[in-house]
């Protein structure tokens, strides 16, 4: 395929170490609109040659220079770029998403690999400390000891269904991997393995063009459960980096626990995203609040990570204005195509679990077909929710949950019994600064990014970001898989004794205390 293509017919085939293989059966994609593709389907022999390619090109690429891995990530960003129009193309005919969308989606990809570059340029992930040779000190003499970060090893990233690039085969696990210096192996998702491939072709030219060991990137085609566990499962990788459903994330946890030599699984699970609406905020702008509120339920049909799935206001007519308004702007939503029909199918169960409930009642109730979706509003008070967990549960999709509360006391208590969150929003006016505060240590502790008078919807890509957050939100509390600090899932701190400059990694050589 050319840069400058108007037509993109995959081979179907898997990227593993600077070859395109074949073999073994084939599956079709789904894509929202034309016709299906085939691809082969990968197998554990697959992942075999794949994790030993990335093992190889460990020894060479952990120890390149951060200025050679910063000028590949740059390639790697211009070789997307100049497949802009069809990767736009071809993730809009498979995930149905709007081309506006998937060109955004595309800069905030290139941008999170440029981001990487310029951060390892700077030197500061490798938190670099010195402690000098004490050779008179009493009563015993200390060695010289300095500290880096090195990176850990093959790492395996799972493409993600909702974010086809920034979340896929060059999205931001990717990015932070190659940046620590350490060699991916991808497993493609099959809700859109053409886009995957045209990102494939954009690194394999990136590496032919910087002369990097082929071994530093594989991607793998897969519709099934056998090659992620494999993937996990395989002696060489020593991370992974997941973003997906609760149930899928927690198997693959557990089987990286459950590993001989246990690794760390950084895994993005779900969130309800809870937003608080504060009472003076509610009094002066309830409805405009509620309105956005629906915007923001709706955007990308719901599907984000972030989809702010439940709202929190007062009992009381205020409140109802608030919902009144959010019930109208959900009325003008029409059908929205869904990225596949496996999660169009899980929208339908989800609403139908706030169906059944009798304590749940339904202020917009649609019924969605096909790979179509349309919004869906519940409401309950704060005790029932408490008494009734399953009304947490993250329901991908543009679905809403306004919980109501009697008191600021009643808030806390719900907050307090909220699970781990990505994001927890608080909208408030002056007049709430005082419960703002009394919340704040609360949604601190549950939530990776607090945010204020605004929607959680949409991820900045930036130094200061935390995508994250307690579980099940995430697997690990301490991580982000957005911004910077994300490289530090794939490095480890090494001490050196008493070593001459010889011998120290370039980056500690001729460091002073």
């Amino acid at each position: 395929m050319s840069a400058d293509s108007k037509t993109f017919h995959p081979h179907g085939k898997h990227l593993i170490a600077g070859e395109w293989v074949g073999g073994g059966e084939t599956f079709a994609n789904s894509p929202a609109t034309g016709e299906s593709d085939q691809f082969q389907s990968g197998t554990p022999a697959h992942v075999y040659q794949a994790c030993e390619a990335a093992e190889d090109a460990f020894w060479s690429y952990a120890s390149s220079s951060r200025e050679s891995r910063a000028n590949f990530l740059d390639v790697i960003a211009d070789e997307m770029e100049a497949r802009a129009e069809i990767i736009t193309e071809v993730g809009a005919r498979e995930s149905g998403l709007p081309t506006a969308r998937l060109q955004g989606e595309r800069g905030r990809t290139t941008g999170q690999l440029r981001l990487f570059a310029d951060h390892i340029r700077k030197g500061a992930h490798l938190d670099r400390r010195v402690d000098g040779a004490l050779p008179d000190r009493q009563p015993m003499p200390r060695p010289d000891i300095r500290m880096i970060q090195r990176p850990i090893g093959p790492v395996a990233v799972f493409g993600a269904s909702n974010f086809p690039l920034a979340f896929s085969t060059a999205g931001g696990d990717t990015a932070a991997a190659l940046a620590a210096g350490c060699p991916v192996v991808v497993k493609g998702h099959s809700a859109h393995p053409g886009t995957g491939e045209i990102v494939a072709e954009a690194i394999h030219a990136a590496i032919k063009k910087c002369d990097i060991h082929p071994g530093v990137f594989s991607l793998i085609h897969a519709n099934s459960r056998e090659v992620g566990q494999t993937l996990v499962q395989h002696p060489l990788i020593k991370a992974v980096g997941f973003t997906g459903s609760l149930g899928g994330g927690r198997a693959l946890f557990d089987l990286c626990a459950q590993r001989p030599e246990p690794i760390p699984f950084f895994g993005e699970l779900g969130s309800v995203n809870p937003m608080f609406v504060l009472a003076e905020a509610t009094r002066n702008r309830g409805a405009e609040i509620g309105a956005g509120w629906a915007g923001s339920l709706t955007m990308g049909a719901g599907q984000f990570c972030t989809n702010p799935g439940i709202a929190v206001v007062a009992k009381g007519v205020e409140g109802d204005a608030f919902v009144a308004a959010a019930k109208e702007a959900l009325e003008q939503v029409g059908p929205q195509v869904m990225l596949t029909d496996g999660i169009a199918k899980a929208y339908r169960d989800g609403k139908e679990r706030f169906t059944g409930r009798n304590a749940v009642r339904a202020l917009l109730s649609n019924d969605s077909e096909g790979r179509s979706a349309q919004p869906n509003l519940f409401e309950t008070d704060a005790e029932t929710y408490l008494q009734d967990h399953a009304l947490g549960e993250e329901v991908f999709g543009p679905l809403g949950l306004v919980l109501r509360v009697s008191s600021g006391d009643e808030m806390q208590e719900l907050a307090k019994g909220f699970e781990g969150q990505l994001t927890a929003t608080l909208q408030m006016d002056d007049g709430d600064t005082e419960a703002a505060k009394a919340l704040m240590p609360i949604l601190e502790r549950k939530a990776g990014r607090v945010l204020v008078n605004g929607f959680p919807t949409g991820v900045e890509v930036c130094d200061a970001m935390v995508h994250g957050g307690p579980y099940p939100a995430s697997t690990n509390f301490g991580a982000t898989s957005v911004g910077t600090m994300a490289i530090r899932r794939f490095l480890r701190p090494v001490s050196y004794q008493n070593l001459p400059d010889a011998l120290l990694p370039e980056d500690l050589r001729g460091a002073s205390a």
